[in-house]
C-alpha cells in the first residue's frame, strides 16, 4: 500500500510533469484545453486522497526524499492539518483548472500562462507537506516565483510590471521573515527538521520573537495589513482563474503556515499572543473593507475584500490562542474551528467572486464598474452566480459565510470567561470591529453587485455583452453549490473538521451529528444553536408564498414606462446611481479620518454653462506614511552604492582588505 503522502506527492510531480508538457505545447492551438484538462483531473485525485486523509484516516504518514541538503534531505508529511489545506487547494485547483478551459480561450498569450499555472498549484502542494525549514522555504519560494510569473503574463498592460515588482518585493521580504523564525526554532542544535524543533524548548522572548517574524512572513503573503500593498495591484493584474487561486488559495497557504508555526511548532502559547494576533486581525478587517468600498474596479475591490476576509481569520485564531493559554479547550477549539471554516468558505466564495469578475472582464473588457451596469439582461447566468458569492461573503444566511461568521461570534460571546481583564476589554472591542466589518462588506457587496449587473448599460461594451462559456459557467454553479451546501449543512463540515483541532489544540467542538434536524450546537443548546435547512426551508416558503399572492392577486396587466428619475427627466445612463455616489455617505464618515479625503465642489455662479464638478482627493496613508519613505531611501541608497562599480582597481583592493579586517575583527570580539 503506497503510503498517503507518497500519494499526494506522486500527484505533486503529475503537476511538474504537466508543466513541461506546457513548456513543449503552449504555443499550440489544443494546448490550453490539455493543460486545464490535465490539472484539473491531477487535483481532483489529489482533493479526494486529502479529503480520505482527513475524514477517514488522520494518522500521520512522512516520507523522506533523497535531496535538497545532503545530511537533512527533503522530508514530507501528510497529517489533518496537511489534509484539510491540500483539500482547500486542491479543490480551488480544480476549480480554477475547469474555469481556465474556457476562460483560457480569451487569453492573448496563453504561452505565458500555461507552463506556469501547473508549477503553481505544484509550489502550494509542496508547502502544505514540506516537514521541515529547508524543503518549506525552498518550496515557498517556487510557489512565490511561479505566481508572480502569471501576475507578470499580461507585463504590457498599464501598472502590471508595477504590480510584478511590488509582489516580489513583498515576497522576498515575507521569505527572510519566515528564515528568520526558523532559525530562531531550530535553536543551537540546528535540527532543521520539524519533528526536531517540536522538541526544543523556546525562551518567552524567543516565542515572541518568532511570533512577529510569522506575523510579518506569513502576514505578507495573507494580506494582513500593514502588509497588504501588494494584493490590491497583483490580483487585477493575474488573470482571473490566477487571481481565483491567488486570492481563494495562496493567502490560505500563508495562513497554514502560521498556524504549524504557532500552533505546533512553537509550543505552548501565551495569552499576550493572542492580544497581539486578534488586535492585528481587526484592524486588518475594517480596513481591508474600507478600502474594497472605495474602489471602482471590480477585481481590485474583491482583492481588498480578501484583506478583510484574512483579518476575520486571524481574529479567530487569535481567539484560539488566548483561550488556549488559558487552558479554556473547548472555547479554543470553537474559535479554531471557526477560522478554519471560514478558510474554507473564503476559498468558496472568493473564487466564485473571481470567476464572475472574469466572466464580466472576458465578455465586455471592463473592469470599471462605473462603466457597466445591466449585465443581469445580458448575462443572467453569471448574474445568479455572483449574486450567491456577494451573499455569501456578505454573511447572509442560509449560505455558507454567515454559519463561519457566526460561530466567530459564538467564540467571542466566550471572553467572560477569559481570566486577564486586559482581554476581558479586547475581546469584545474586536468583536465589534468585526460586526462593522460585516455591515460594511454587506454594502460593498450591493455596491458590487448592483452598480455591475443592474440597472442600464452605461457603456456600449455592456450593452454588447454575452453569457460565457459552459466551463466557465460550471465552475461558478459548482461553487455557488457548494456555498449553499456548506451553509445549509455546517455541521458535517464542523466534523470533518474535528481531527485538525484534536490534533493541535487536543480538544475538540461536540459531536454535531448527534444534534437532531441537523442543527448546530457550539457549546451547548442553553447557550446558542443553529439550523441552516430550517433557515433555507422558511426563507424559500416565504419567497415562495410572496411570489404567489403577487401573481395571483396582482394585475395580469403589462405596464412599460421610462426609468423613474426622482422627478426628474432621466434622458442618459449615466445619471442612474453609480458607485462612487453609493458609498459618498460612508466615504464622508470614515474617509476624512482613514484616506484624509477631501471634497473639492466646482459650481458654476448662475448664468454660466459649464457644468458643476465634485472631485474627491483621497490617500492612502498606509501607503504614504511607510512605503513611499523606503521607497525612497532604497533609490536613494542605490543611487549612491552605483558609484562603486566606477571604482578603480587600487579602490577595489583597499575596499576588499578594509571589509576582511572588518570581519576579521568582528571574529575575534564575538568569539
Amino acid at each position: 500500500m503506497i503510503p498517503a503522502v507518497a500519494q499526494q506527492l506522486w500527484c505533486v510531480a503529475a503537476l511538474l510533469g504537466t508543466t513541461v508538457l506546457a513548456i513543449a505545447t503552449s504555443r499550440s492551438r489544443q494546448s490550453t484545453v490539455i493543460i486545464y484538462g490535465a490539472t484539473f483531473a491531477i487535483s481532483l485525485v489529489a482533493l479526494a486522497r486529502a479529503l480520505f486523509s482527513l475524514v477517514g484516516d488522520a494518522s500521520p504518514t512522512e516520507m523522506v526524499l533523497p535531496v535538497g541538503l545532503p545530511w537533512l534531505g527533503a522530508h514530507f508529511r501528510l497529517d489533518a492539518l496537511a489534509a484539510f489545506f491540500l483539500a482547500v487547494v486542491n479543490l480551488g485547483s480544480a476549480a480554477a483548472s475547469l474555469y481556465g478551459i474556457g476562460y483560457g480561450s480569451h487569453e492573448v498569450a496563453p504561452h505565458r500562462v500555461l507552463p506556469f499555472f501547473p508549477a503553481f498549484l505544484a509550489g502550494m502542494n509542496l508547502v502544505v507537506l514540506a516537514d521541515d525549514a529547508f524543503t518549506y522555504l525552498l518550496c515557498w519560494e517556487f510557489m512565490s516565483l511561479a505566481s508572480w510569473a502569471l501576475v507578470m503574463a499580461h507585463h504590457r498592460e498599464e501598472d502590471n510590471a508595477r504590480a510584478g515588482y511590488v509582489y516580489l518585493v513583498m515576497a522576498s521580504f515575507g521569505t527572510l521573515a519566515l528564515l528568520l523564525a526558523f532559525g530562531l526554532l531550530s535553536g543551537a542544535g540546528g535540527g532543521y527538521g520539524f519533528a526536531a524543533i517540536r522538541g526544543v524548548q523556546h525562551s518567552s522572548s524567543e516565542a515572541a520573537l518568532v511570533l512577529a517574524l510569522m506575523l510579518l512572513g506569513a502576514g505578507s503573503k495573507a494580506g494582513l495589513v500593514p502588509l497588504h500593498v501588494w494584493l490590491p495591484l497583483a490580483h487585477p493584474a493575474a488573470p482571473s482563474h490566477v487571481s481565483a487561486l491567488m486570492s481563494g488559495v495562496m493567502t490560505k497557504v500563508a495562513i497554514y503556515g502560521f498556524i504549524r508555526v504557532v500552533f505546533d511548532l512553537l509550543g505552548p502559547p501565551t495569552w499576550s499572543s493572542g492580544v497581539v494576533v486578534l488586535v492585528l486581525g481587526g484592524a486588518t478587517a475594517v480596513l481591508g473593507i474600507l478600502y474594497a468600498l472605495m474602489e471602482k474596479d471590480l477585481k481590485r475591490l474583491l482583492a481588498y475584500s480578501t484583506i478583510e476576509n484574512i483579518g476575520v481569520i486571524f481574529v479567530s485564531l487569535g481567539l484560539a490562542l488566548a483561550f488556549q493559554a488559558n487552558g479554556l479547550g473547548l472555547a479554543a477549539a470553537l474559535a479554531f474551528t471557526a477560522a478554519l471554516f471560514h478558510v474554507l468558505n473564503h476559498s468558496f466564495f472568493k473564487s466564485l467572486l473571481f470567476f464572475g469578475a472574469g466572466a464580466v472582464l472576458s465578455s465586455t473588457g471592463e473592469r470599471n464598474m462605473e462603466k457597466l451596469g445591466g449585465l443581469i439582461h445580458r448575462m443572467p447566468s453569471t448574474s445568479f452566480v455572483f449574486l450567491v458569492g456577494c451573499a455569501a461573503i456578505s454573511a447572509l444566511p442560509p449560505l455558507n459565510g454567515f454559519v463561519s461568521e457566526w460561530l466567530i461570534f459564538q467564540a467571542v460571546l466566550q471572553s467572560p470567561d477569559l481570566p486577564q481583564w486586559s482581554l476581558k476589554i479586547m475581546v469584545p472591542a474586536v468583536g465589534a470591529l468585526l460586526a462593522l466589518a460585516a455591515a460594511l462588506a454587506a454594502a460593498c457587496f450591493v455596491k458590487a453587485f448592483g452598480v455591475t449587473f443592474l440597472g442600464r448599460a452605461r457603456s456600449p461594451v455592456a450593452e454588447a455583452a454575452g453569457e460565457v462559456d459552459r466551463y466557465s459557467l460550471a465552475a461558478m454553479f459548482g461553487l455557488a453549490t457548494l456555498c449553499f451546501l456548506a451553509g445549509i449543512l455546517p455541521g458535517l463540515v464542523i466534523d470533518g473538521l474535528t481531527p485538525v483541532a484534536r490534533a493541535l489544540l487536543r480538544h475538540r467542538m461536540p459531536v454535531q451529528a448527534d444534534v437532531p434536524w441537523l442543527s448546530i450546537v457550539p457549546i451547548e443548546e442553553s447557550r446558542s444553536s443553529y439550523n441552516g435547512l430550517l433557515v433555507f426551508v422558511f426563507i424559500t416558503a416565504a419567497a415562495s408564498l410572496a411570489v404567489y399572492f403577487i401573481h395571483r392577486f396582482a394585475s395580469r396587466a403589462i405596464r412599460r414606462g421610462p426609468a423613474w428619475g426622482c422627478g426628474f427627466t432621466d434622458p442618459t445612463p449615466a445619471a442612474q446611481y453609480s458607485g462612487a455616489s453609493f458609498v459618498q455617505p460612508i466615504r464622508r464618515v470614515f474617509g476624512t479620518l482613514v484616506f484624509q479625503a477631501r471634497e473639492h465642489v466646482d459650481m458654476p455662479p448662475p448664468g454660466e454653462l459649464r457644468p458643476a464638478r465634485l472631485k474627491v482627493d483621497m490617500h492612502d496613508p498606509i501607503w504614504e506614511g511607510l512605503y513611499a519613505p523606503l521607497t525612497e531611501a532604497v533609490w536613494y541608497l542605490a543611487d549612491r552604492l552605483n558609484q562603486l562599480q566606477f571604482l578603480t582597481i587600487r579602490r577595489y583592493l583597499s575596499l576588499v582588505f578594509a571589509t576582511l579586517v572588518t570581519l576579521l575583527l568582528v571574529l575575534a570580539i564575538w568569539s
